[in-house]
């Protein structure tokens, strides 16, 4: 009999214990299993707008062409992805386009961009896309893993040896970033598939987080909460309880072997595209 994988998702968003205005926003997708996460930044509300747009887009846009069987199609596809992380990959460079036209429009606005991560769980593959400096890992038998590379000025100067990661994480230039949506008319985002497992978390989040928490305090909070939702909600609290100075968004999934499919039902399935 044939198996599939079943997915749970929590999810939290808080303003921080230093900041007046949250600029982090997150969306979740259930019909298509599509989380994105965004952290703004700029003047006045434009954090704010430029994480909600990036969000909404890319959900907008998946939900809108999976309902129609239509594709997303936007820039370069990557020969190596499936056909599913290309389209994500489409999405989020659509979506930068969006926020960066946006910012040109007002005053108010220019300047404004925002960070992006998402991951899109389709049954045993996880397509995933980011630009800046969210994360999202992957906990697996213990083991903490970082799926994404930051686009941060530090994380240049690890990759090319001049200062250490621990040094990276205590510098006072972690919040340069040199990748964003919205900072320019185009912007190159990172693809990636996973393959997943029943056991496996996903943990997807803002740098307030992980600028308050270290990677084995994530994933102690992740393997000690009974759901998803406590999961999060629990990184949440512990972000402001080490000082809370930036707002924190995560999105944690579990994920877990699905019921045996009955015989005509996996019958069917090996006949239907």
């Amino acid at each position: 009999m044939g198996q599939d994988l079943e997915f749970t998702i929590g999810a939290k968003t808080d303003v921080g214990m230093r900041r007046s205005n949250n600029e982090d926003c997150f969306g979740l997708v259930p019909q298509i299993l599509l989380c994105v996460l965004s952290d703004g930044m700029g003047g006045q509300n434009a954090g704010e707008l430029a994480s909600k747009l990036s969000v909404d887009t890319i959900s907008g846009l998946l939900r809108d062409a999976t309902s129609t069987k239509q594709k997303v199609v936007f820039g370069p596809p990557n020969p190596q992805m499936s056909e599913e992380t290309n389209e994500l990959g489409a999405a989020v460079r659509l979506a930068n386009r969006a926020v960066w036209e946006t910012g040109r429009k007002h005053a108010h606005t220019e300047g404004m961009g925002a960070t992006v991560v998402a991951a899109w769980l389709r049954g045993p593959i996880m397509s995933l896309a980011h630009v800046g400096d969210s994360r999202i890992y992957l906990l697996r038998g213990g083991q903490m893993q970082q799926l994404t590379s930051d686009h941060s000025l530090v994380m240049e100067q690890v990759k090319r040896g001049l200062i250490t990661r621990e040094e990276a994480e205590h510098s006072d230039m972690q919040n340069i970033i040199v990748r964003a949506m919205g900072a320019e008319e185009s912007v190159n985002v990172d693809v990636d598939e996973v393959l997943l497992q029943p056991g496996d978390h996903v943990v997807l989040c803002s740098d307030g987080l992980t600028k308050m928490v270290d990677d084995a305090g994530i994933a102690q909070i992740v393997q000690e909460s009974q759901t998803p939702q406590q999961a999060a909600d629990r990184l949440v609290e512990a972000a402001n309880d080490a000082g809370g100075e930036d707002n924190v968004t995560v999105i944690v999934v579990r994920v877990a072997q699905g019921k045996p499919k009955g015989f005509w039902a996996l019958l069917k399935s090996l006949f239907v595209d």
